[in-house]
């Protein structure tokens, strides 16, 4: 039996004092994270995306979001195998499941992994939003046009990455053999476990002005964990944080069409305490 049209919905969620139910709040469009290569930094992808919301919004607005969190142990074995195929066929199954879940758009939360982003965007009909793209037009959105990279192995020595700048009409300097191996040991043996260490960060500084004496302008932070260790005041050159902007990108097409500011806000005590009032709609 239905509740009268004059009595109250006993299944209703009670609204927060000066909440009409019928305000309408933005839509954001869904974002599919391809996440946990590492985890370490899909937090942080997590973290920026519900930030960046929360300032562009307002209010208790968040981050529409889909996460797909694989194994990376599962992923780093292939791609040490050189199996880049079997790992983009995983990649591309957890981007059809994000895609059937409901995600209007995809990110793939890590540099080297764009190694596949084709096969990726081939399994679905969601756009993929590529971060060396998204890198690019920070690139030139500051004015540069050579810029050096660290990351992986893979993503310094393979010509996936460098080559996808390169479209940009960027040029990509990367560090000399003996620094792109300690480069990528700290990634895999520290930063991917957690591990922070000041004299690891010392040596990322002594590359980069290794970078910025050979021509670099600017220096791409192009594995996503890099700038748990690094940031702005440890370069002579802007550096792009491959991650932060890999999600404004995102979060910028997720709120388009959304207006700044549409959340609403509570003016005076906490909105649970009755006193006070929302505004901004």
């Amino acid at each position: 039996m239905s509740p009268s049209p004059s009595s109250p919905d006993p299944t209703a969620v009670p609204l927060a004092p000066g909440r009409d139910r019928q305000a309408e709040l933005p839509r954001q469009r869904v974002v599919g994270l391809l996440g946990g290569m590492s985890w370490e930094s899909t937090a942080e992808y997590y973290r920026l995306a519900n930030e960046l919301v929360r300032q562009r919004l307002g209010g208790l607005h968040s981050a529409r979001l889909l996460l797909a969190s694989l194994d990376f142990a599962e992923i780093e074995r292939l791609q040490v195998a050189g199996d880049w195929d079997g790992a983009g066929q995983v990649l591309a199954g957890e981007a059809a499941r994000l895609e059937a879940a409901g995600a209007d758009l995809l990110v793939l939360c890590t540099n080297t992994m764009h190694r596949v982003a084709d096969q990726v965007q081939a399994a679905v009909d969601i756009p993929l939003l590529h971060l060396a793209d998204a890198t690019a037009a920070a690139v030139h959105g500051a004015g540069l046009s050579t810029v050096g990279l660290l990351g992986t192995a893979f993503t310094m020595e393979q010509a996936f990455y460098r080559d996808r700048l390169a479209r940009h009409g960027l040029r990509v300097l990367v560090p000399d053999p003996a620094d792109r191996a300690e480069v990528h040991r700290v990634i895999y043996d520290e930063l991917c476990l957690g591990v922070v260490r000041p004299e690891s960060r010392q040596v990322y500084r002594d590359v980069i002005e290794r970078l910025v004496a050979a021509g670099a302008q600017g220096v791409v932070l192009g594995c996503t964990e890099i700038e748990l260790l690094v940031d702005a005041d440890d370069s002579p050159v802007p550096v792009f944080p491959t991650t932060r902007v890999h999600v404004e990108a995102a979060v910028a097409a997720a709120l388009d069409g959304v207006p700044a500011g549409s959340g609403r806000r509570w003016a005076g005590d906490g909105p649970h305490d009755g006193g006070g009032a929302w505004s901004g709609d």
